[in-house]
């Protein structure tokens, strides 16, 4: 078994995969952090890299059996390096990984399925947010997710925290701007926009056929493109004194609508 020891080359690639998108990007790797994560990703079959495991006489039997599956080649590492890479201060954990981002930028990743939901996050800013929209899209029966224009990396380890690992059991992907979607969606799914001046209440959205819904900017929300590109315009029926809701609040919201709607 490899090992690790200090902070060599090795370990500073690792490092950059944290805090540097260009690197993430040009690498075609990522770190995976946490049980459920690394799990969901090898049950996905995303590619691994390396198992990066704290050298522990005992690993747990999750540990042991991933350890033992060939599922990548194990480095041990010091458990002060692998406490660092796991950006936790309760110790190091048992198990990280390295593995293979998945292709984030060809809508042929989109299922083939009828009345299709798609859910587009409108140049995000916060990682976090994009992780957690990710995972409601996942419980709540959404199809893909995609992040367009300017904006947070899907990819980021605080986005794929976020999002338990539904970023690797749902397609996730990335656009430059909303025409290839726009241009996907005409004759397959209606594109339903949200935002605090929309024309129709949330219920009354057509959400129970295919549809693409779009979630805008945490501060600006959507942008004037989307908005051109919407087909229904939808709004959020609100009582309190909040003006609006945390996005990846609102997209749970309407992500709930659609499961309703598609239920009856």
């Amino acid at each position: 078994m490899r090992a690790v020891e200090r902070r060599n080359a090795t370990f500073q690639q690792w490092q950059a995969l944290l805090t540097n998108r260009s690197k993430r990007q040009s690498s075609g790797q990522l770190l995976v952090q946490g049980v459920r994560p690394i799990s969901l990703a090898a049950a996905a079959g995303v590619p691994f890299v390396s198992l990066l495991f704290d050298g522990r006489p005992r690993p747990s039997a999750w540990a042991a059996d991933l350890m033992a599956s060939g599922v990548a080649p194990v480095v041990r590492v010091a458990p002060s390096l692998l406490a660092e890479l796991g950006e936790r201060s309760d110790g190091a954990p048992e198990l990280l990984a390295v593995v293979r981002r998945p292709d984030d930028t060809s809508l042929d990743r989109l299922p083939a399925v009828a009345d299709p939901l798609v859910v587009v996050f409108d140049r995000p800013v916060s990682p976090g947010n994009v992780g957690s929209l990710v995972r409601s899209a996942d419980a709540l029966g959404a199809h893909a997710v995609v992040v367009t224009g300017h904006a947070a990396d899907p990819w980021d380890p605080q986005a794929v925290r976020a999002s338990t690992g539904s970023m690797f059991t749902i397609p996730v992907l990335r656009l430059p701007g909303p025409a290839p979607l726009v241009d996907w969606a005409a004759g397959r799914a209606t594109v339903v926009g949200t935002d605090e001046t929309g024309t129709v209440d949330l219920a009354e959205a057509p959400l129970a056929g295919g549809a693409v819904v779009v979630i805008g900017n945490e501060t600006t929300g959507m942008s004037r493109a989307w908005r051109d590109g919407c087909d229904v315009v939808a709004r959020i029926p609100m009582t309190g004194g909040a003006s609006s809701l945390n996005a990846a609040a609102a997209g749970a919201v309407v992500l709930y609508e659609a499961l309703r709607q598609r239920s009856r």
